[in-house]
């Protein structure tokens, strides 16, 4: 009933033409929250949603009153709001209802997936509101930042559903959902969702029965950064435009030569990417392999030299690498004949661990070589190390790392003068955004984001389960299985205190040059 409500409420507000709005107080308990705006040509829910953004009250437990007239979930005509009203809402959030009597101790075999993410301190699911997933996975692999959820709490705007710039809405909207999952419950994500439908009406698109048609989520998720890169400033002394480019702004140089004219002079130039896409093809096993196939291309274009078409070769190297490395997985070609997104259901292998050394120009390659050799040092010390405990030497040092990455005080991982940069080319998985069906704009989506170690969080809309690291690396790919489209990496970690007899000793790293078979 919920859903078909939601869903009724979004249709109504498909297009959102110039309408009256109030500005006014909303009283809740002893806080007053200002210059909230609001708008009665919209279904009373959606203001609602923003009391619950703002309060943490769930909108069925919410009792909105303007002198002495109740609000409904359906009509404004019993309260008739007016600039400056100060309107009184009671309710209270989750987190302060009444406990329940002590229940029997039950342990965690015993439990269902429901009681496991109650007993496990789970994050905040998000509500499916009718195809919604791909949207849902997208922020919850986004959140794994942190320092985009740094940057977007210094972006002071507020949503206007009545108008406003989209990238102002959006980058609020986001914010604003965040703050609101912290707080631990299911969300229903309404706000975010009209913001993305009308900056992007082709999300809004309805399928033969009236309800929202999947979409994918990679379209989603370019479109929300590209928003969010008008928005969100970086930190002080970066070069870059914004915090989007600073932390996950990849560069490359370019080469355009031609393969018929030797004489012709090749065409040079820098070029920027927020995604590393990896192309399938037959060959293609290992994650590192399709990385590599993206760096050289074939292209047919004129030729002034020849004054016709010709084949030229485009060759590319990375001379930027960012802390955090998003890929795309190549996994849909458009079929002209059946009009669809069809899929690459093949297995593609892809590494906890991630090195993109091999990826970058030689000037960069330099560059990256001093942190790593403190990398390949520390890895030395922890196999050392973790010698003692029999035939575990290996083993005990990849989890022993794998522990510090979540300890506190480690080196900086960026270069001194481009804060956000990666100084190393190695990175750790921290999140996947899964598609499972055989079109992008049909199936399922799902993320999956690490906690801790080697425990992850299965977010699957408003079901949020752990599970372990062994079973993401098995989302690899050859079958009708839950298969990754997206690949979120983070900036691999040197702890500052790692075994170091004096200040001036060779201090240790990890890592094996080739990260492919780890």
């Amino acid at each position: 009933t919920k859903l078909i409500l939601l869903d009724s409420l979004l249709q109504e507000l498909q297009i959102i033409k110039a309408m009256p709005s109030f500005t006014i107080k909303v009283k809740w308990g002893k806080e007053v929250f200002q210059d909230v705006e609001v708008n009665t040509d919209e279904e009373p829910m959606v203001f609602k949603a923003q009391l619950f953004a703002l309060t943490g009250v769930q909108p069925e437990r919410q009792k909105v009153m303007l002198k002495g007239a109740i609000l409904t979930d359906s009509s404004w005509d019993k309260v008739k709001m007016r600039e400056g009203a100060m309107v009184l809402m009671m309710g209270t959030k989750d987190e302060d209802m009444l406990a329940q009597p002590v229940e029997k101790t039950k342990f965690i075999e015993d439990m269902d997936d429901s009681e496991l993410s109650k007993a496990m301190d789970m994050p905040a699911g998000l509500q499916n509101l009718g195809n919604t997933c791909y949207m849902n996975a997208t922020v919850q692999c986004l959140k794994t930042v942190p320092e985009l959820r740094t940057a977007l709490t210094r972006f002071g705007g507020n949503v206007s559903l009545g108008g406003g710039p989209d990238s102002d809405n959006l980058t609020a909207a986001l914010r604003d959902l965040y703050t609101t999952m912290d707080k631990g419950n299911t969300v229903p994500p309404i706000i975010m969702l009209q913001v993305l439908h009308n900056a992007f009406p082709r999300f809004a698109e309805r399928g033969e029965g009236g309800g929202y048609q999947q979409q994918d989520a990679n379209e989603c998720w370019v479109e929300i950064l590209r928003m969010l890169q008008a928005k969100t400033t970086p930190t002080e002394g970066s070069t870059k435009a914004s915090a989007i480019e600073q932390f996950l702004g990849i560069e490359c140089s370019s080469e355009t030569k031609c393969a018929e004219a030797e004489g012709e002079e090749p065409t040079k130039s820098v070029e920027k990417f927020l995604q590393f896409s990896c192309y399938i093809d037959k060959d293609v096993k290992y994650l590192h392999t399709g990385l590599k196939n993206r760096l050289s291309e074939n292209i047919e274009k004129n030729s002034p030299t020849l004054g016709r078409d010709a084949q030229y070769i485009k060759s590319m190297a990375i001379t930027r690498l960012p802390g955090y490395i998003t890929i795309q997985m190549v996994r849909f070609h458009f079929k002209q004949k059946e009009a669809v997104n069809a899929k690459v259901l093949k297995d593609v292998k892809f590494p906890v661990m991630l090195d993109m050394f091999e990826m970058c120009s030689t000037e960069m390659q330099d560059r990256l070589r001093p942190a790593r050799t403190q990398f390949k040092a520390y890895e030395d010390w922890n196999v050392e190390q973790a010698s003692t405990v029999k035939g575990k030497g290996k083993t005990e040092a990849l989890r022993a790392e794998r522990e510090a990455q979540d300890g506190e005080g480690h080196e900086d991982w960026w270069f001194s003068e481009d804060v956000g940069s990666s100084n190393s080319g190695y990175y750790i998985l921290q999140a996947v955004l899964t598609h499972k069906g055989r079109s992008s704009n049909s199936g399922h989506y799902v993320g999956w984001v690490r906690q801790k170690g080697d425990t992850w969080l299965k977010c699957d809309d408003d079901e949020v389960s752990p599970i372990h690291e062994e079973d993401v690396l098995k989302l690899s790919g050859g079958g009708d299985w839950h298969t990754a489209y997206l690949l979120v990496y983070g900036p691999r970690k040197l702890p500052k205190v790692r075994g170091q007899k004096t200040g001036s000793d060779e201090t240790p790293a990890a890592a094996t040059e080739n990260m492919e078979t780890s």
